[in-house]
């Protein structure tokens, strides 16, 4: 467990102009965060686009992302999806070489019942050959994972390690720290409250904003990691702005606009989506200039 401790990322897809995978984009980008201090890497989460992204670029982009990581971090896929029986084909399919993980989503859009939503997770962590990181973002799906449920699944399935939270509510967090069992994690899934979760308990992020900026996020949460948090404010309170930038206009357009700026990949997102306006673009350069980041 300890593997998932502070600083995870949630990787963008990097595409080319004409909207295929950027596989040099993607090197310079998982280098990047590795040499920023990353703690670990989540392949094709919801920030890397998969909506859009057919089941043959999934298992190219995993397998070359393990072959670029070659084990200096610990990996988590993201496998979800609203169909329990094609998730599960999904994972059983899936080729875990490098990866230590899976990230699922809570279904969407169907909008499950408690019972549902503990009974999808229950085939999954039957048939899965890793273990299983719950996440739950009420904002995409339509539909809250309470955290009786969360727990429930945790003390139930021993390959249910964690939980990525993106509930924006302290007092689902309360309650799943108090009952969740010793060794589960709870995992922020919203950048701007890492720090106030990590008071709490949670054992770090995983983050949209450390793509761009690796070093000062995982300064920031290895402060909170030693209990620091005083000295961890000024950090925090730095990457307010560009946090604030970096969503304005959906996920990943704004990070995308950063790493562009950055010289790590292009900013080309795939509809529906599109990309940062040029205001927003400019903003956020002149956030990152006013950060020094490419001193």
């Amino acid at each position: 467990m300890n593997k998932f401790q502070g600083t995870g990322v949630a990787l963008v897809t990097p595409f080319n102009t004409d909207g295929s995978v950027d596989y040099n984009g993607l090197k310079n980008l998982i280098n990047h965060l590795v040499d920023g201090g990353i703690d670990y890497l989540v392949s094709l989460g919801t920030t890397g686009e998969t909506a859009t992204m057919t089941k043959d670029e999934k298992k190219k982009v995993w397998a070359y992302t393990a072959e670029i990581n070659d084990n200096r971090l610990p990996l988590v896929a993201g496998i979800g999806g609203n169909n329990t029986l094609g998730v599960a084909d999904d994972i059983k399919s899936f080729d875990p070489t490098g990866y230590s993980a899976i990230l699922s989503v809570s279904p969407y859009y169907n909008k499950p019942t408690q019972e549902g939503i503990y009974q999808h997770y229950k085939h999954l962590a039957e048939v899965s050959p890793l273990d299983l990181i719950l996440y739950n973002v009420p904002g995409r799906t339509m539909s809250n994972m309470t955290p009786e449920t969360t727990c429930r699944l945790a003390h139930d399935f021993k390959n249910i390690i964690a939980t990525k939270e993106a509930s924006g509510s302290f007092d689902q967090f309360n309650q799943i720290m108090r009952d969740k069992p010793e060794d589960f994690l709870l995992i922020s899934g919203d950048d701007p409250i890492t720090l106030p979760m990590m008071a709490l308990g949670a054992a770090g992020i995983i983050s949209v904003v450390a793509n761009a900026l690796p070093k000062q996020f995982s300064d920031m949460v290895k402060l909170c990691s030693t209990g620091a948090f005083k000295a961890a404010i000024p950090a925090h309170l730095s990457l307010v702005e560009f946090t604030r930038l970096a969503f304005a206009e959906g996920n990943p357009a704004g990070i995308k606009a950063a790493l562009k700026y950055l010289n790590i990949c292009g900013d080309t997102v795939r509809l529906p989506l599109i990309k940062a306006s040029s205001a927003l673009e400019n903003a956020i350069i002149k956030e990152i200039d006013k950060l020094n980041i490419l001193a």
